[in-house]
């Protein structure tokens, strides 16, 4: 099961249908069954406090990830996604903000996949995962 829940007033994920084959696609590629995925959109200011209170980190960021599985082989997690913070990148990065949304989204969910990215090499596979896991909506 795939939910998205979004705190911000005016704010509604398009395409959640493809969005849940798209996600679902992606984890069974990687070897994962799909058990429960809850994407929560919110503003910088709350996923601030979601980072400091449970990170210990006091910064700005655009995503983070609980991963709540007992089964390795079993997708169970959060991911809190800043909306402000992907509509920043998104313009940083001169992309569109849905195509900025689905990365920050496959990233997450890369993550309860096994992916890391602290160090440049692991960043570097996660990058490329990510951009395989976009042309893999951009081609359903």
């Amino acid at each position: 099961m795939i939910l998205f829940e979004s705190q911000l007033e005016g704010f509604e994920l398009k395409e959640k249908r493809k969005a849940k084959e798209w996600l679902k696609e992606i984890a069974e590629s990687e070897g994962y069954e799909m058990s429960e995925l809850n994407y929560i959109f919110m503003s910088d200011e709350n996923l601030l406090e979601i980072n400091i209170e449970y990170l210990d980190h006091d910064t700005y960021t655009d995503i983070i990830t609980f991963d709540n599985s007992d089964d390795e082989h079993k997708i169970e997690g959060d991911v809190f996604i800043s909306v402000d913070r992907v509509k920043e990148n998104a313009e940083k990065f001169e992309v569109i903000f849905e195509e900025e949304l689905r990365r920050v989204m496959a990233h997450g969910l890369l993550h309860l996949c096994g992916y890391k990215d602290k160090s440049e090499s692991e960043s570097q596979l996660m990058r490329e995962k990510e951009n395989w896991a976009l042309t893999l909506y951009k081609s359903e």
